[in-house]
């Protein structure tokens, strides 16, 4: 098990907290507690009557449980939210909070096969309760999938190039390591670019394996459902693939598309935008790289 220690200073600490606006007798929910920074701070704001639930699918997160009777921490993916939100007796919340993508610590245990930096077995679970891995994406993927996959969630032009030369390696023998992968990968890597590309293949790769993609939008839809009128949506989001879903159900309530407008030319909301988008300063990413890339919205019910 791993301690504290080992998670990194939360993003946007004070601003994602303060967009919740507390209520000391409030039910919030954290639904990425990693290390349990923001929790702790949602904590600290709530009187003795107000309720902490988080949610984290990672084992490794598990030590990390804050001693608190206000505090329930819950070991699922937050695709379920409202279904273990109501095994708790919990029908509708004040306040929730998200910060998406990989936490600082699954990024730093190699063997997790998260981060470009090391050379781990292909595995990019952040549950290691499901059955698919980057192994199997990498060596099981037909080249449909495998374009699929680099181009909508790496954004890479290269798509077909990168699937086409995956499956002709793999034909000799499997590619079990995320260096053998890189090695496969090489005459697309420049080293100009070497890590910005990595970074892209890693993260459509990871969003796969996790399914990351319709996690968000199973968790927003039904963040709408169990929010008070009132109630407050505070997600951090790491790369446009993300802050586009939130931006654009924020905003009109869809994914896609746009709603249908009245007599008048109206269209009926779910949410309104609090303040503006928010991205860290320069001190705080010189103090965590890992918020670089972090952009923060804050929403309230209507």
């Amino acid at each position: 098990m791993t301690t504290t220690m080992e998670y990194h200073n939360p993003v946007l600490l004070h601003p994602t907290v303060d967009g919740l606006n507390i209520k000391p007798d409030g039910i919030y929910v954290d639904v990425t507690f990693g290390g349990g920074g923001h929790s702790k701070e949602i904590l600290r704001r709530l009187g003795p009557n107000g309720k902490l639930f988080a949610f984290d699918q990672d084992e490794d997160a598990l030590a990390n449980a804050l001693p608190d009777e206000r505090f329930t921490l819950i070991n699922e993916n937050f695709r379920f939210i409202k279904r273990f939100l109501r095994f708790h007796g919990v029908r509708s919340v004040d306040g929730i909070l998200a910060d998406l993508g990989v936490s600082s610590h699954q990024f730093d245990v190699p063997e997790r096969g998260f981060s470009t930096r090391f050379d781990a077995g292909l595995d990019m679970r952040m549950s290691q309760k499901n059955d698919l891995n980057a192994y199997r994406v990498v060596n099981e993927y037909d080249d449909a999938n495998l374009r699929r996959v680099f181009l909508d969630y790496g954004e890479l032009k290269n798509a077909p190039a990168l699937s086409r030369t995956i499956i002709e390696a793999r034909e000799h023998s499997p590619i079990r390591t995320t260096d053998e992968l890189k090695d496969v990968l090489a005459k697309y890597l420049p080293e100009r670019l070497r890590n910005k590309i990595l970074a892209q293949i890693y993260q459509a790769i990871r969003i796969e394996v996790n399914q990351e993609m319709d996690v968000l939008k199973e968790f927003i839809e039904q963040s709408l459902e169990i929010l008070k009128p009132g109630g407050r949506f505070s997600v951090i989001s790491y790369h446009s693939l993300e802050d586009r879903l939130v931006k654009r159900f924020i905003k009109n309530g869809m994914f896609e598309g746009e709603p249908e407008r009245d007599f008048y030319g109206n269209f009926s909301v779910p949410f309104k935008t609090i303040g503006k988008l928010i991205v860290p300063d320069e001190a705080e990413i010189k103090q965590n790289n890992r918020a670089r890339s972090a952009k923060l919205r804050i929403a309230e019910k209507i």
